[in-house]
Parts: structure tokens; C-alpha cells; sequence
């Protein structure tokens, strides 16, 4: 599912980057109790996970494909359960946890059916009834973001994605693809706002929870 390049610009990463993008707990505690199994899809370096276990949630697991990312999570967050995965598939039985985040994921997961295979995995792994917390990237409308959305459309067939100067390859999304994207969810929360990005610029984005629709 990923493109090894970017697997190469994460595992780099791991050493120099902090991700800024927020979680908004206070939302994520309204749906899901502490005593729930939660996964952190794409945990990077377990930055939401250490914040769920400091507010008394221990049922916890995440999973990344950067061995980088894996590696320094464990060393700053060592009671943490943080897994590396093949970045195709998520290596858990069906129905096995109540919630699942995706928190700047979607955004280097940059083809349709990338992303859908991964909602597709969340899906399978998440109970019914079970809670996504999603959040990511917006199309933005200011010039240097135009710019290179116009840039990469020819050769990405998707306007929206963007290369990177040091090699990684991201995309910002329409609110229409994402409600697209989650429809075999109740869409229970979706809120814009704006978001710090980890090289500094500030950019649109939003957070989103939904719950799986139950099968009866």
C-alpha cells in the first residue's frame, strides 16, 4: 500500500520531525471510555498513544511501518505496545478493538484505493459499533499550495497531491472525498479547522469520528 519512498522519507523522519497535528481527547473521551481497546493506525512515534495512556486508557496498540518511527516511539514511550507492519495490512483478527485513530495517515497514502483498502483493514478490525477517530488534510486555496496541487495533478491524475522537496509524496483532500471515503461509518463528528504542519506551515484540516455501521 505504501510507496517506498515515502517509507524511506519517514524512516529519516523519525529522527527530525515532531507531528503537530492535534488530537482533541476531550472529543475522543465523549465516545469511547477508558477501559476500551484502542489501535493507532500509522502511530508514527507514539506521540497520540502516550497522550491517551498519561489520561488512564491502557488498552493500548499502535502500529507503523517506519522500523524508524517504531523504534524511537519505544525508546520515548517504552510501556507502550507499538508494532511494525507491512504498511499493506493490519496484522490483527476481525473485530478485535472498539476504536481506531488515523491521524495524518490518509495524507501519505496519496491513491484512492490505498486509502480505501486501508478503511477497508480499519473496518474489519474494528467491532461493530466501534469509533474511528480520523483527522487529516484539507484542500487549501492560498498560492503556494495551488501551486503545486496544478504541478502534480498531470502527473498524479488527482488534484490535491503534492511532492515534496525532500522526497515525499502527500496529498490534501476534499471534505466530499473523505464523507466518501467513511461512508460505512455514522458520520458522528466532522469539524474543520486549521492545522500546524511539521515543516511549519499552517494548513486546512479537520477531525472526524464515526462509528462503524452495525451489521444486524
Amino acid at each position: 500500500m505504501e510507496n517506498i519512498h515515502n517509507q524511506e522519507y519517514w524512516d529519516k523522519a523519525a529522527e527530525e520531525k515532531e507531528f503537530p497535528t492535534p488530537f482533541k481527547i476531550e472529543e475522543f473521551e465523549k465516545f469511547v471510555p477508558k477501559e476500551r481497546s484502542i489501535l493507532d493506525v500509522g502511530c508514527g512515534y507514539g506521540r497520540t498513544l502516550g497522550e491517551l495512556y498519561k489520561h488512564g486508557f491502557n488498552k493500548l496498540v499502535g502500529i507503523d511501518y517506519s522500523q524508524g518511527m517504531v523504534e524511537r516511539g519505544l525508546k520515548e514511550h517504552p510501556y507502550l505496545n507499538l508494532i511494525k507492519n507491512d504498511g499493506d495490512s493490519i496484522p490483527f483478527q476481525d473485530n478485535k478493538f472498539d476504536a481506531v485513530l488515523l491521524i495524518s495517515v490518509l495524507t501519505s497514502n496519496v491513491k484512492d484505493e490505498e486509502q480505501e483498502k486501508l478503511i477497508s483493514e480499519i473496518l474489519r478490525v474494528l467491532k461493530d459499533g466501534g469509533i474511528l477517530y480520523l483527522t487529516d488534510f484539507l484542500i487549501n486555496d492560498d498560492k503556494r499550495n495551488l501551486g503545486r496541487y496544478q504541478k502534480y495533478e498531470d502527473k498524479y491524475g488527482i488534484y490535491g497531491i503534492f511532492e515534496l522537496p525532500e522526497g515525499a509524496v502527500l496529498r490534501h483532500h476534499t471534505e466530499e472525498h473523505i464523507l466518501e471515503l467513511t461512508n460505512d461509518f455514522n458520520k458522528m463528528v466532522f469539524e474543520k479547522t486549521v492545522f500546524d504542519t511539521m515543516n511549519g506551515h499552517k494548513s486546512n484540516g479537520f477531525y472526524y469520528v464515526g462509528q462503524k455501521k452495525r451489521v444486524y
